[in-house]
């Protein structure tokens, strides 16, 4: 029995607009994502592209709150699809630079990447609102939820 082999990206998509007021449009979702990666991959490498990563293309985790990612592909078609997430300019006709964190082999080292790259981000706002070390915020209870929910991810 032979057993898939996969690549799993972690991907940031930076908002290029300002966050929309909370009665604007619903929030991304990963539908969303996979429905832009998967018109990215037509539009870029043709029906060919889409007929050897559509198979094995899979959004794994979406956090539309960093707007944070993790995609599953084939390891013999990782490099399509990260050019493919790279070559994206708009999700759902919102504007955004797609940013590739991280690409592994395995969802785990995907997991603790992902965990450290929220850590970083978290820790980016605290230093730019010059909070002292002590102060309690609503970051923690972000990290916790966060952290739980990456956790949980199965292959």
């Amino acid at each position: 029995m032979v057993r898939f082999k996969n690549r799993w990206i972690l991907i940031e998509f930076l908002p290029c607009t300002l966050p929309p007021s909370p009665d604007a449009a619903a929030e991304l979702s990963s539908k969303d994502v996979w429905g832009a990666l998967k018109q990215s991959v037509i539009a870029n490498f043709g029906d060919t592209g889409w007929g050897a990563v559509g198979a094995s293309l899979n959004v794994k985790y979406f956090s539309p709150r960093t707007n944070v990612c993790i995609l599953r592909v084939a390891r013999d078609q990782h490099r399509i699809a990260w050019a493919a997430a790279t070559l994206l300019s708009a999700i759902d006709g919102r504007r955004c630079v797609p940013h590739v964190v991280h690409v592994s082999g395995t969802i785990k080292q995907a997991q603790l990447a992902a965990i450290r790259h929220n850590r970083e981000v978290v820790a980016r706002y605290r230093a730019r609102a010059k909070t002292p070390a002590a102060y309690q915020d609503s970051y923690e209870e972000f990290l916790q939820a966060s952290t739980r929910e990456i956790e949980a991810l199965q292959d």
